[in-house]
This record gives C-alpha cells, structure tokens and sequence, in this order.
C-alpha cells in the first residue's frame, strides 16, 4: 500500500512541476508579497531552527502537520504543492523522510534548493540503523544550525549579518541550556529512565545518561510480552518510578507498564510534531527538568 502512495503521489507531483514550471521556476515566485524568503521543512524541529535563524526574511512551512507522526508520513497532493511553489526545502536527514528520493528529481527541476540539515552531524546508530532524532541534542543540533545559517546565507547574501547574529544568538541559548543541565545530570546516581519511544539517544550521549524505550527507533509496533517484561525488570532493577510518554505514542503500553512497577505516567516532548505551543528550546528545558527530576 505504501509503495502504491508513494507512486500515485509522484505522479501527483509531475503534474503540479508541469503546472508551476512556468512560473515557480523564477526565483522572484517564491518570495511572499513581504519580500519574504518561502521555504518549506520537513518536521517541526527543522522548521524552529530556521525560524529562529531566518527570523523576519522567511517565511517557514512545516511539512509534516501537526499532530501527525512523522516516520510514518506520506506526502499528499497539498504538500507536493507547497514544496513545488518554495524556494528551499531543509530537511531532517538521516532516513528520517523515507519518501525524499522519490520526490528530490523533481525539486531539482523545480529549482528549490535542497538542505539536507544533518550534514556533518556525529551520527548515532542502534543496531545498523541510524538514530534520525539528532535535534534532541543541545550540541548535534548547532551542526544543524550552521548548515541552515550557511544555506540562508547562499541564498541571501546582502542579509548574511543578520542570520550570523541570530545563529549566534540561537547557539549561545543551547549552549546556556546544556551548561545549565550538565552538572545537575553529573550528580546524580541514577541515571536511567524509560520512555515510549526510543528518540533520546543523542540526549541521552551528551548528558551520560541511558533510556530504555516501549519501541523502537521508528516507533513501529507495540512490544513483545518478552520485551515487555524486560522493561518490568528493568524498571525494578533500576527503581524507574516514571515512564515517559509522548503525544504523538499510543499510551496503553507505557500506563500498563507504570501500573505494573508502581510508576506514573509523565509527558515528554520527542518534538517530532510541535506540543503545548512550546518553542524548541522551551520543550527541550521542560525534558531535561522533567527527566532530572525522575531521578533525583
């Protein structure tokens, strides 16, 4: 069924190049009537990082809407459309937009530029495969940061001070955040803690700390009664008192685990999709507090 989406959406997307060629292809198209840069990304992190660095001179789509699960995302026909009429597309990288080779020939005869924001980042893998979660770390996501600050720039040259003073301005703030959380994390004993979803690995690497997730990298399925009782043992072992749940997770498993151990259920931010109406570092400050107070 996924491949047969794929195909139609691609075709989808040939008629709408068609259609916009003629005019989409001049740069001057896709700039919005405030002179605005238009530039499309692909999940809600991306597009906060260029927010914050692009500040007034873009005007910034997230592909993928809220509230929806981005692993398992598809373009429709109203994406494809928002994507041929921008002048950038920044994406996530790292597999993370499984449907991106199907559609990159096409934004290449569009002439939209591709920014592929994990460039350069120290990659985490489990298993053979690739952590795509790299935003969810204070540090990886500043390389993401200047690869966005660099392809703003190229674009835009006459305006290069002003994404360098915002980038700046974006770096020391994750830099204050982990400074912040760095020597808290350090003091503590335990430093485990189980969540739905195995997103926290880059996290996880700058603050020494370890997770144990419901699923998988991918979020694929619901545990095995075997791995379900792993994570009871594990709990137990590790006297884990809180399992943390995102939005964007089926609950059941993780209150039925909590139940299991004597735990509680707690809301984390894999930011994935945008929750609450927080900021990206706003969502960041409230897990690393939340996940430092599980352990205290």
């Amino acid at each position: 069924m996924k491949k047969i989406i794929t195909i139609l959406t691609i075709g989808v997307l040939a008629l709408l190049a068609v259609g916009c060629s003629k005019t989409d292809s001049n740069s001057e198209s896709k700039v919005n009537e405030n002179g605005k840069i238009k530039i499309t990304a692909s999940i809600f992190p991306v597009a906060e990082i260029t927010k914050a660095i692009g500040g007034d001179k873009v005007d910034v789509l997230t592909l993928v809407p809220k509230g929806q699960e981005p692993h398992h995302f598809e373009p429709n026909t109203g994406a494809f459309k928002e994507l041929i009429s921008s002048k950038m597309f920044i994406y996530n990288g790292l597999g993370m937009e499984e449907w991106l080779n199907d559609v990159s020939a096409k934004l290449k005869e569009n002439n939209i530029l591709s920014v592929d924001s994990s460039n350069g980042v120290d990659v985490l893998k489990d298993g053979d495969k690739i952590d795509p979660h790299v935003w969810l770390s204070l540090k990886q996501v500043q390389v993401q940061a200047k690869n966005i600050k660099d392809a703003l720039v190229k674009e835009d040259p006459k305006n290069e001070s002003y994404y360098n003073e915002n980038y700046e301005r974006f770096i020391k703030d994750c830099n204050d955040l982990y400074s912040e959380y760095k020597p808290k994390f350090e003091e503590l004993k335990n430093k485990n803690f189980v969540t739905c979803h195995a997103a926290f690995g880059y996290l996880c690497r700058d603050f020494g700390l370890t997770q144990e997730s419901v699923s998988s990298l991918y979020a694929d399925g619901e545990p095995t009664p075997g791995k379900l009782q792993e994570l009871v043992n594990y709990c137990k072992e590790h006297n884990v008192k809180v399992i943390f749940s995102g939005t964007l997770s089926e609950p059941k498993t993780s209150e039925t685990l909590a139940k299991e151990v004597g735990a509680k259920v707690v809301k984390i931010y894999t930011l994935e999709s945008q929750d609450d109406d927080k900021t990206y570092l706003e969502a960041m400050k409230y897990n690393l507090d939340t996940i430092y107070n599980s352990m205290k």
